[in-house]
């Protein structure tokens, strides 16, 4: 695993960079620079992979956002998990990801156990180029499925990620396992 000192990605255009300072960024916006960075075949190249780990390193998102640049060995995930309150984005920049995410608000606060309704199962194949915004509280997993090739990703949240819940799952049943902070990941 690596991480290193945040580097600029596709950089925006000055009026969208000025813009970006007053405002918070919707997940659009952020979809929009995800879909940018993912499209830097240098930045992409940049990134060094790992046979067993998944790696990362952190990059300059529009408006104060938190964005990285993330490597993804064949057969690894992120298991169950959200990002509290931030919105976010993200789009495959090499390989092919895998989203498994639930359809339904889940309560914020104050439980443990939960048994999920029929049907709030999605999931998404997200080739080369293709991703996804999302709102707060988005609970997912991403997986490499592929047996002998990386994939590479671009995610970028706002505001910058709070705390990550993570979960495991049983059948219906998700049980919150553990609350991680920014200091657990940088």
């Amino acid at each position: 695993m690596s991480v290193s000192s945040p580097v600029p990605a596709s950089p925006a255009p000055a009026s969208a960079a000025s813009a970006a300072d007053t405002a918070a960024p919707t997940p659009a916006e952020l979809l929009d620079f995800v879909r940018r960075a993912a499209a830097d075949a240098e930045l992409i190249a940049s990134l060094p992979l790992d046979p067993e780990g998944r790696t990362w390193v952190r990059l300059e998102g529009p408006g104060g956002s938190e964005a990285w640049l993330i490597g993804w060995p064949p057969g690894t995930g992120t298991g169950w998990h959200d990002h509290a309150d931030s919105v976010g984005a993200f789009v495959t920049a090499a390989g092919e990801l895998k989203e498994n995410a639930l359809a339904a608000r889940l309560p914020t606060d104050g439980w443990k156990t939960l048994e999920l309704s029929e049907g709030v199962d999605r999931e998404r194949r997200l080739p080369t180029g293709k991703g996804r915004a999302f709102g707060q509280h988005h609970v997912h997993e991403v997986l490499n499925e592929s047996a002998d090739r990386h994939a590479v990703s671009v995610h970028a949240y706002y505001p910058p990620l709070p705390q990550i819940r993570r979960y495991s799952r049983t059948g219906p049943t998700l049980r919150l396992e553990q609350v991680e902070r920014p200091q657990d990941w940088q």
